[in-house]
């Protein structure tokens, strides 16, 4: 049994384990069917998430005469693309710093491209009538002490120098705009960041697709490849599909690619939904534009509002199991949910007695650099990209472009980057990869205790391109 603090506890009393984003939408489609039967493509595609829908999307766009079909373990957009917090972020490289320490040479193509890809998804959704919730709110970037705040005005200036739009907020202004006694300051993005319903979102991209012609095969998980000269066979359990191409959209799941399976591992993220606010809670805290909004520490929550007017408050703790399992019991911790909602309760004292209401996890794929990486196998005929760390709700239409590129063997803009070209640094085999894990969270949690100071296994993983800060 978990011990919590009781004044931290009867807001927890209702909590239900559920992915709030799931819970009885009436725009949820009907199943597709197993795949029972061996057939042909141009294109497989393995894996429904935000990655493989946009791949078929695009590659019908841009052939529509090729035939494409997408082969899921479960159902589409069960992983993280359903059940991520929507932050739908132009960063391509997770965050404008984390990308200026890797690819400073190429970060103003990075942010433009970026910038390019979020209008394009926005278009999208207009232009099919996607139903999610899109709201291009910006989002503010808080400092919740003094040391959070040092370097924020040299990032802005730099940003704004290579396209962007943002500004550094002084604690008077934050707390114009949200109300909480920890804001010291912030670093508002107007306009690089939109909000989304992520399972809409799944959703919306799954419709457009099958109007498109794309087939969609569930619950049938892919076992191997099989090279067949110029073609790769990928086998499930009761039929296959025989294709000139494949794309691997896997995310966090075992690559069917060994040799990329040693440059990801799966760490588990945590949410929590509160009840909706009532008039006077909202008036306590402000929060009119309805912004995203995420911590400047190391350790950093991300939160934001939800349409039925709750907030939805996740982050913090990333949690990795030994051997990187991912497993369904994983997606539910009594202890992080109290943790959160300690920390919630701290952001937002006003708020005291409110009820969270929804309580789920997710396994993110990270890599050691943060940001997603591309790779091919069988000669050409199967790519994959993964590693996007959490922060892909936008970046996996970069991600399905680049791998289309790829497949159909076109030099472009994005196949040329510096970030395509190169694989991060992978990880150590276990247990040394464990204890890796274990030091580096120890050696972030102690940074954020003291002023944001890095003690010498950070500065030494800083020295050799890992630069773990989140």
């Amino acid at each position: 049994m978990v011990t919590i603090d009781p004044f931290v506890l009867r807001h927890l009393a209702d909590l239900q384990p559920m992915l709030y984003w799931l819970d009885e939408d009436p725009l949820e489609p009907e199943s597709h069917s197993a795949l029972i039967e061996n057939i042909e493509a141009d294109l497989c595609i393995v894996g429904a998430g935000y990655t493989g829908l946009w791949t078929a999307l695009l590659a019908k766009e841009r052939n529509p005469e090729r035939s494409v079909v997408i082969v899921e373990q479960r159902e589409t957009g069960a992983g993280a693309s359903g059940r991520n917090g929507g932050f739908c972020n132009s960063s391509l490289t997770h965050g404008f710093m984390n990308g200026y320490s890797r690819f400073r040479g190429e970060m103003e193509t990075l942010e433009r491209l970026g910038r390019e890809n979020l209008d394009a998804i926005e278009e999208t959704v207009r232009r099919y009538g996607i139903e999610c919730d899109w709201e291009r709110t910006g989002e503010l970037r808080v400092a919740v002490t003094k040391w959070q705040l040092d370097g924020m005005q040299e990032e802005a200036d730099l940003r704004n120098k290579y396209g962007d739009n943002v500004e550094v907020l002084s604690k008077e202004e934050i707390q114009k705009r949200v109300k909480s006694p920890t804001y010291q300051g912030a670093l508002f993005d107007h306009d690089g960041t939109a909000l989304v319903d992520p399972a809409r979102l799944v959703w919306g991209l799954e419709k457009v697709c099958i109007s498109l012609g794309v087939k969609i095969y569930e619950n049938s998980k892919v076992d191997w490849l099989e090279d067949k000269g110029g073609k790769v066979v990928v086998h499930s359990p009761y039929g296959s599909v025989t294709a000139s191409k494949v794309a691997l959209a896997t995310n966090v799941f075992k690559s069917l690619i060994r040799s990329a399976r040693k440059y990801v591992i799966p760490v588990y993220d945590f949410q929590l939904v509160t009840e909706p606010l009532t008039a006077e809670q909202r008036e306590s805290i402000g929060w009119k534009n309805r912004e995203g909004i995420s911590d400047a520490g190391n350790q950093f929550h991300y939160y934001r509002l939800n349409k039925e007017g709750g907030i939805l408050w996740g982050g913090y703790e990333a949690i990795y199991n030994f051997r990187g399992k991912v497993r369904q019991e994983y997606e539910f911790d009594a202890e992080t949910y109290a943790t959160l909602a300690a920390n919630f309760l701290r952001t937002f004292p006003q708020l005291e007695g409110i009820k969270f209401t929804h309580g789920w996890g997710g396994a993110i794929d990270t890599c050691t650099r943060f940001s997603p990486f591309w790779g091919q196998a069988h000669r050409g005929k199967v790519v994959y990209v993964m590693g996007y760390t959490g922060l892909g709700v936008a970046a996996t239409r970069f991600g399905a472009a680049t791998m289309l590129d790829l497949l159909d063997g076109k030099s472009t803009e994005r196949t040329k980057l510096k970030m395509v070209r190169r694989k991060p640094l992978p990880f150590p085999p276990e247990p040394l990869r464990y204890l890796f894990i274990w030091i580096t969270q120890r050696s972030i949690n102690s940074a954020d205790r003291h002023q944001g100071r890095r003690n010498i296994w950070l500065r030494v993983l800083d020295r050799i391109g890992l630069g773990f800060d989140s």
